[in-house]
């Protein structure tokens, strides 16, 4: 049988390519970055040049859902990454109350080391062919099937499937085109999100962090206007990532080192992270626009699957992307297993598992990305966009509100909300419970009280004292 291709070596594509090698199949992973350098891993994956993974050096988290899938299917890589000094959090440290649930861990670690470490486990199997420094270029096709590959090499590589890993521009649709076929229809809903973002190091690593995590795995939130969160990575490194609206302008200036220190020192959680005696900045700010939320349709040709970013994008400020990649990744292998190979079964037994696993995730997204840019808009003094709102969610908005109230003295609809939010359940699934629904209601409507984030001219004042 000839190799399972997968175009793109992503953490999606790694991940592929691990369960797939693992089961025994053979696979060639075609990647058209350069390979990690040898060497300490920590080190390598410092220097790995990836211009092809321009969110690499990044804020990245591995929430409950991506560690639940790593313990359950590759303990190997699990223990690799936290040998080259990842770590786990307890989210249960910021509940209310005793909660008994042990899937409620975070891995923070960069997301440069995390696929260095997959990197090195994938090519130790021996049926798994890592080819970098080679696109795919086009599909060989007999009909609505595919046959193979070509590749910018000038190699073509027979095969009954092909895997598009590519990433979130999702290469397979200009293959569909270049073979005169229509590209599937997609599903988007824009996040119209910019981000700032500067790495840290902790000046004495054996001191306990400079402030709590009020988040369990983070420090910070999301305000009525903008966003400000630490999240601590590994070896003794965290990142702070500020998030803004693309249009509104006075924001721009986050991008200078001072300003953005600045307004760190006036967002609640942060001040102790971003004083000199605790921790020391490394390399600039980083500024990087989002991408919008997509479900990819499904690719009309048989022989032709997607996973990751390639199937579906969602709005990072979520934290989900990299956790969907995986468990994705390790569910489709199962799929591919089980299913005869290339076949019409396998293509829509992949197209149910989009619509089982990812698609309530974009529709959450895209409705929580819209409420976010109409409120943010709100309070810069934009006019409102003309975007038709997406389709309700599952659990009203008033309803979501009212369990967030709850959670804050109530352990057991606590244990509901992390778990939404960090990918083990749905909010459909979650408030599905009767039992947690009556938790909600009998909650005494006692307004949140947490700390207050600057308004926004007070935020616009802070960048203008540093010279922004």
């Amino acid at each position: 049988m000839a190799p399972t291709v997968i175009a793109g070596g992503g953490t999606a594509g790694l991940a592929l390519a691990l369960a797939l090698g693992t089961r025994g199949h053979r696979v060639r992973l075609l990647e058209r970055g350069e390979a990690p350098p040898d060497g300490p891993a920590v080190k390598s994956a410092e220097v790995w040049q990836r211009p092809t993974v321009p969110q690499a050096p990044h804020d990245h988290i591995l929430n409950a859902l991506g560690v639940r899938t790593l313990r359950r299917h590759a303990p190997r890589v699990l223990d690799a990454a936290l040998g080259e000094g990842a770590r786990l959090l307890d989210l249960r440290t910021a509940a209310p109350g005793e909660v008994a649930d042990e899937d409620l861990l975070t891995l923070v670690c960069r997301r440069s080391v995390l696929d260095l470490v997959l990197h090195r486990a994938v090519r130790a199997l021996p049926g798994v062919t890592i080819t970098h420094d080679t696109t795919v270029t086009g599909l060989l096709l007999h009909g609505q099937r595919v046959t193979g590959v070509a590749a910018d090499t000038g190699e073509t590589i027979p095969t009954d499937l092909v895997v598009d890993a590519s990433g979130r521009r999702s290469a397979s649709r200009s293959w569909l085109a270049a073979a005169g076929l229509k590209a599937p229809r997609d599903l988007t809903g824009p996040t119209r999100l910019r981000a700032f973002g500067r790495f840290y190091r902790l000046r004495d690593p054996d001191a306990p962090p400079p402030g709590p995590l009020n988040r369990g795995n983070a420090a910070g939130g999301i305000w009525g206007h903008y966003s400000a969160v630490v999240h601590p990575a590994d070896n003794d490194l965290f990142a702070i990532t500020l998030g803004t609206l693309p249009g509104d302008h006075a924001t721009t200036a986050l991008g200078d080192p001072a300003a953005f220190t600045a307004a760190c020192r006036i967002s609640p959680y942060l001040a102790a992270w971003v004083d000199e005696a605790a921790a020391a900045p490394l390399g600039p700010v980083r500024v990087i626009g989002m991408p919008p939320n997509i479900l990819r349709g499904t690719p009309s040709v048989t022989g032709l699957l997607q996973v990751g970013d390639a199937a579906c994008v969602t709005d990072p400020m979520f934290g989900r992307g990299l956790s969907l990649a995986l468990t994705h990744a390790f569910r489709l292998a199962e799929l591919i297993d089980r299913q005869p190979y290339g076949s019409d079964e396998l293509s829509r037994a992949a197209a149910d598992l989009a619509d089982e696993l990812l698609r309530p995730w974009y529709e959450q997204a895209a409705h929580d990305s819209w409420a976010r840019i109409e409120r943010w808009r709100a309070e810069t003094d934009m006019p409102p966009t003309s975007q038709r709102p997406p389709a309700p969610p599952p659990v009203p908005p008033h309803l979501w509100a009212a369990a967030l109230t709850a959670a804050a003295t109530d352990p057991v609809v606590w244990r509901g909300i992390a778990r939404a939010r960090t990918g083990l359940g749905t909010p459909a699934e979650i408030f599905a419970d009767d039992g947690f629904l009556t938790r909600v209601e009998a909650a005494p409507a006692t307004p949140l009280v947490g700390a207050r984030p600057p308004t926004r001219s007070e935020l616009r004042q802070a960048l203008v004292r540093k010279g922004a």
